[in-house]
């Protein structure tokens, strides 16, 4: 009875082994691979992997054959899109189609890697379907992904898609739209398309579309020639012109009015322009890319923005999530913000895990800007380096009412009460601490926790 409990058994862990595929000498197949490469059947277990994965992840052969990809890279016991990722597997067994993914894979010492996953379907000869993935190692994102003093962090299923999208779309030349909240860092992003680009050592200049009055559109985009116009005492390159090579961030483009659009797209459609007061025409050899926290689309079908635009800018468009979707990132992110606060301010500060906790929860109306403003202010009123969950001040956006911001009084930079804003702005508000402040737009935004360009904007609009 014992002997045949144990031959049951035995049986039954050798039915469980993973099968290679017939025909093939698989391990010398994979082994030509320089990048680590495994073959994983429909169970997600690994039935070979070469010698660059088993390196990669500190495991013999031995220790990899049977065991499931996600236990190994992933260091968890169900499989990633379980978690709210894309996976490979799923998506080349569900379409047989091949599938390109960016992850973050765990070594044996459990340090976190970005990693790009190329996955194909591979059938054997009799007809049986593999996950052959192969894992291409990436450099440390913070050292990669940079604008000024900020970095694009990350580790969750949303974040990882997005920046995947701005990878593969970045070594195309074609247009890009960006998408996203007020304050979800278009600007970084778009420095994090121009930086993985063949374009990456040409200049990256940025337009800032919603404080470009339309008198001065053609003398900063197109440049001018000495004597353009009264005062003008020599020659100006434009901003176009001096993104020959590289990059045009048009930041805010929905903020453009129509007349300056039927400007900018003759410009974009030939490449081609002449400086205001010249003769001769000029090219330039430039990548475009724009960004937006409206519906173009919609603008345009109430003719508040045209269409033949949207087409030129939006040939590839990236929707870029808010921070609510991303909570699994808002402890980095902190830290990021945090250690520039420092540089600027001469400290040293940090989150305790309460104080965490607290950020986990809220949804963040105004994303990374707000996340920052409420941290400067829980950094100037910690008791020491360690900022704790009663430091910090949500007052600064509530839900629902719109944001509520803090203003300083005529008397110094004592608190008033919260003003609540109506659809952002409120006239009265914003006068009084333009008056206060002698006109300084940058230190009201300073106060209102908010961009120098959007109070330009409240300022335009008069709402």
């Amino acid at each position: 009875m014992q002997n045949r409990d144990r031959s049951s058994s035995a049986d039954e862990k050798s039915s469980r082994k993973p099968k290679p595929a017939p025909g093939l000498d698989v391990q010398s197949v994979l082994n030509i691979q320089q990048n680590p490469m495994v073959l994983i059947d429909e169970h997600y277990r690994i039935i070979a992997a070469n010698r660059a994965y088993q390196e990669a992840y500190g495991m013999q052969a031995d220790e990899v054959l049977g065991r499931c990809c996600h236990e190994i890279s992933h260091h968890s016991p169900v499989p990633c899109h379980m978690r709210g990722e894309d996976c490979p597997h799923q998506a080349v067994f569900t379409t047989g189609e091949a599938h390109d993914v960016r992850h973050i894979h765990y070594d044996h010492q459990n340090h976190a890697e970005h990693v790009r996953i190329r996955g194909h379907a591979i059938k054997d000869q009799d007809g049986n379907t593999y996950l052959g993935e192969e894992i291409i190692r990436l450099p440390h994102q913070d050292d990669e992904i940079t604008c000024g003093e900020m970095r694009m962090v990350g580790r969750s299923p949303a974040f990882l898609k997005c920046l995947h999208h701005i990878e593969m779309s970045a070594r195309t030349d074609a247009s890009i739209l960006l998408y996203g909240e007020s304050g979800v860092g278009k600007e970084l992003a778009a420095s994090a398309l121009h930086q993985f680009s063949a374009r990456a050592a040409g200049a990256f200049i940025t337009v800032d579309c919603a404080s470009l009055p339309e008198t001065l559109f053609e003398s900063e985009i197109l440049g001018h020639e000495r004597g353009a116009f009264t005062g003008c005492l020599g020659r100006k390159r434009g901003l176009y012109e001096m993104a020959d090579g590289g990059t045009l961030f048009l930041d805010e483009v929905g903020e453009l009015p129509l007349s300056m659009q039927a400007k900018l797209l003759r410009v974009l459609e030939t490449g081609t322009f002449r400086r205001l007061g010249g003769a001769e025409t000029l090219h330039a050899d430039v990548r475009i890319i724009a960004a937006t926290n409206r519906n173009l689309l919609e603008m345009a079908g109430q003719r508040q923005f045209r269409e033949d635009l949207y087409y030129r800018l939006a040939a590839i468009t990236i929707d870029l999530p808010p921070l609510r979707e991303r909570r699994e990132d808002i402890p980095g992110i902190a830290a990021v913000l945090l250690e520039r606060i420092g540089k600027s301010w001469g400290g040293q500060w940090s989150l305790s895990k309460e104080a965490e906790k607290r950020l986990f929860a809220y949804d963040f109306p105004g994303n990374v800007r707000e996340l920052r403003n409420i941290l400067q202010k829980a950094a100037a009123l910690a008791d020491g380096p360690v900022i704790q969950a009663s430091n910090l001040d949500f007052e600064l956006s509530r839900p629902g009412v719109g944001p509520q911001l803090s203003a300083a009084d005529s008397a110094g930079d004592t608190p008033m009460r919260p003003v609540t804003l109506r659809n952002g702005t409120q006239p009265d508000a914003l006068e009084a601490l333009l008056r206060q402040y002698q006109g300084n737009r940058r230190r009201v935004a300073e106060i209102l926790g908010v961009s120098e360009r959007t109070v330009y904007r409240w300022l335009r609009r008069g709402s």
